[in-house]
């Protein structure tokens, strides 16, 4: 994927939060990859911030904290280097769009009378079930290691959500998490939606594999899966090296791509499509550098994929 040469930096507008931001003794438990929650929330909070934003999210930067800015500024220091041009994705930009459309898909998937669940995994500092109404008739299950919970729940300490919210301390790489969600309440008999955000790349191939078995076998046909996702250059791209650095620098480095994202979710039984961002539907005028074709190869591609089970 080539990049624009004179992109803008990111507006750099201060969070804003409906609370001021509370002590988080619970972030010395978290580590490498669950602190990604926290950049994830901060750039929420930049993004609310902005005169144009794609969504307000007013928990983010009670979420993020000073250590999700502090990851921010990293990222920002490697996607827009003091000389030359960018060219990494806009980190900004991308977690913008994957937001919002992510919002928009599950808000679509609750409109459906047929949906009755939910599962975010994992869940991370996502706000959707505080800052969104849902129907009555969802039941809303969050799915995260039991330090990212729980300093989420410190965090939110006092705001409801506005669903039937059912939080689950599990890893998903653990035997018995099934056990867990069913016991929670989620019936495999009826169609689910999953969204697996920001997730696939920090796993072994084999991890990611697993994990899509083990969603598809409990997701009655009908059920909706999303997750996002990158190629196989993403990884290994010269381009990408100054962003690649900075998570592996952290401990938690990318892992997987695939160039065939439909392929890949339609082995585990799912009808799949990808967009790119800036790829109508993923856009929302924000995308800042040109899509390249996906006969093209040798370029770095982000997809959102979204299917149904067959």
């Amino acid at each position: 994927m080539t990049t624009a040469p004179h992109a803008a930096r990111p507006d750099t507008t201060s969070p804003s939060s409906t609370a001021p931001e509370r002590t988080a003794p619970g972030i010395a438990a978290l580590d490498a990859v669950e602190r990604t929650s926290l950049l994830t929330a901060a750039l929420r909070a930049i993004e609310s911030g902005r005169a144009d934003h794609l969504y307000q999210d007013p928990y983010a930067a009670a979420l993020a904290g000073e250590t999700g800015l502090g990851l921010l500024a990293e990222v920002r220091a490697a996607t827009f280097p003091a000389a030359g041009a960018r060219t990494v994705p806009s980190t900004p930009d991308y977690n913008a769009i994957r937001t919002r459309f992510f919002d928009d898909y599950l808000q679509a998937a609750a409109a459906d009378p047929a949906t009755t669940q939910i599962v975010l995994a994992p869940a991370g500092m996502d706000s959707r079930a505080w800052r969104f109404d849902w129907p009555s008739r969802v039941r809303w299950f969050e799915l995260d290691r039991p330090a990212v919970l729980a300093y989420k729940e410190q965090q939110l300490a006092g705001t409801a959500p506005r669903v039937d919210h059912r939080s689950l301390a599990v890893d998903l790489t653990a035997p018995d998490w099934e056990d867990r969600l069913l016991a929670a309440g989620y019936d495999p008999s009826v169609p689910s939606t999953w969204l697996l955000e920001g997730l696939l790349y920090y796993l072994p191939e084999a991890d990611t594999h697993r994990i899509l078995r083990r969603v598809a076998a409990i997701s009655a046909p009908g059920s909706r899966i999303a997750a996002d996702l990158v190629n196989t250059d993403a990884l290994t791209a010269p381009q990408m090296t100054a962003l690649l650095a900075v998570f592996a620098d952290w401990g938690c480095p990318w892992l997987f791509g695939s160039d065939e994202p439909e392929a890949l979710f339609g082995s585990f039984g799912y009808t799949a499509e990808a967009v790119q961002p800036g790829e109508p539907g993923a856009d929302f005028g924000r995308w800042p550098d040109p899509v390249p074709p996906r006969g093209e190869r040798g370029v770095r591609r982000v997809f959102f994929v979204h299917g149904r089970r067959n």
